[in-house]
């Protein structure tokens, strides 16, 4: 039991040291609200989701539903900080996934001033952000809405607007 414990304490530590998702020095602009169609691909699973950004005054609320309304992640990006918006506890996979989607939906040419240069790297169709020297999002792109996002491990995500729903 007290090995159980220690252990719990131990991973609680280290999850703590994990490093952040790299955030933009400000928030980029972007035509909101916008509301897309994502897909979730992990280890041969896919699993549908829908994603809605609004602008929240001096923040950015990101709510994540699951095909039948229910929300699976609400955050709100404010002054550089996540803040948890409801009653859902905290969602790492999904604040990573966030953070990563600014990144890929910042138009190419307002990224000099949100991220440091050493960090990322980008064409007309790919974009790549590092982190301490290693790749941690690499974006390719049909259309600026239109894109895959790999996460690594095995992890992607296909975004694209919902239909109806770009401006």
């Amino acid at each position: 039991m007290r090995s159980s414990v220690l252990l719990l304490a131990l991973l609680l530590l280290l999850g703590g040291c994990a490093s952040r998702a790299p955030l933009p020095a400000q928030a980029p602009q972007l035509a909101l609200p916008l509301t897309l169609h994502v897909q979730r691909q992990d280890a041969g699973q896919v699993q549908d989701w829908l994603l809605v950004l609004q602008d929240e005054g001096r923040g950015l609320r990101w709510s994540l539903l699951d095909p039948l309304g229910l929300p699976l992640a609400r955050q709100l990006l404010e002054d550089g900080q996540w803040h948890n918006d409801g009653l859902l506890p905290p969602n790492p996979e999904a604040r990573e996934l966030f953070a990563a989607l600014l990144f890929a939906l910042a138009p190419r040419a307002q990224l000099p001033a949100l991220w440091p240069a050493e960090a990322w790297q980008a064409d007309s169709d790919h974009r790549c952000m590092a982190v301490d020297g290693r790749h941690r999002w690499q974006v390719n792109y049909r259309t600026p809405q239109e894109f895959t996002l790999e996460l690594g491990a095995g992890r992607a995500y296909r975004v694209r607007p919902l239909q109806g729903t770009a401006p």
